[in-house]
């Protein structure tokens, strides 16, 4: 699976199609993240392209997710691991049984107004209510289930799973959490008070999020894709998601190597004399 519309997924992907064809009985090809995925059986999927690209794969697969193998052509790459270069080393440990599968926690997205539900989504990394314009304060209360929990001033918030624990939560200052936990991650984007922290909480509660003033431009985003403009009487609930995501992995590409290498941990900061 991978996007060619893109001209360098396709340039990516180019060169590695003689590796795919040693190891692996091709059924399928996906280049469009947007299709019905064809009835098949298959083993598992091969995704190229970057973590997006796991996120919209994931998206698609809906409530039938098949184990995948992410290759990285992107930049980071948390999800979409595997580099170019190693691609074949991990095939053959694939087809030789020595990997496991890691599953991972999506949830359900709805947003309710006056008693009808507008949206529904399957995601996998987060959901935030972001300001917009007119980019002033904005007020979000958070119900954790059916209890008001606070009112956060700030320009956003996030819930974020564990996957996406490395991504727009990192950056709020949110915790890193294991990819296989089962939780859900609470991050105030610049609270304006310094007490409001992340919170960490059951994948098992049900999460809500209420602007009861929203700005002009204040919105819902479920990985990265704008779902709606908020109004008052909105109310976002967040809950577990039957489906699961699954993840491939083998020996020598575990968790904390991968945080490790992308974040660079444990390097020395240098600088010209």
């Amino acid at each position: 699976m991978a996007d060619l519309r893109r001209e360098v997924i396709r340039q990516g992907v180019e060169p590695l199609r003689p590796t795919l064809d040693r190891y692996v009985e091709i059924v399928a090809e996906v280049d469009d993240h947007t299709a019905e995925l064809p009835e098949v059986e298959v083993d598992f999927a091969v995704v190229m392209g970057g973590d997006g690209s796991i996120l919209r794969t994931a998206r698609q697969m809906g409530y039938r997710q098949l184990p995948v193998l992410g290759v990285n052509l992107g930049r980071l790459g948390f999800l979409a691991d595997v580099p170019p270069d190693q691609l074949e080393q991990v095939l053959q440990q694939v087809v030789a049984g020595d990997y496991e599968v890691v599953s991972h926690l999506m949830f359900q997205c709805q947003v309710h107004r006056d008693g009808k539900q507008l949206h529904e989504l399957l995601g996998l990394n987060e959901v935030a209510v972001l300001a917009g314009k007119p980019f002033a304060m904005l007020e979000v209360q958070l119900f954790v289930d059916a209890e008001l929990v606070t009112t956060y001033s700030c320009d956003g918030l996030i819930v974020s799973t564990p996957v996406g624990s490395t991504a727009h939560s990192l950056s709020a200052g949110g915790p890193i959490l294991r990819k296989n936990l089962q939780a859900f991650v609470i991050s105030p984007i610049s609270p304006h008070t310094l007490t409001n922290r992340p919170v960490v909480d059951s994948a098992d509660r049900v999460y809500e999020l209420v602007a009861a003033e929203p700005h002009e431009g204040t919105s819902l985003v479920v990985d990265g894709k704008v779902i709606c403009t908020l109004t008052s009487p909105d109310r976002i609930r967040i809950e577990r998601s039957q489906a699961q995501f699954q993840l491939i992995e083998v020996p020598d590409h575990g968790y904390y190597r991968t945080l490790r290498e992308k974040l660079g941990w444990g390097g020395r900061l240098s600088w010209n004399q």
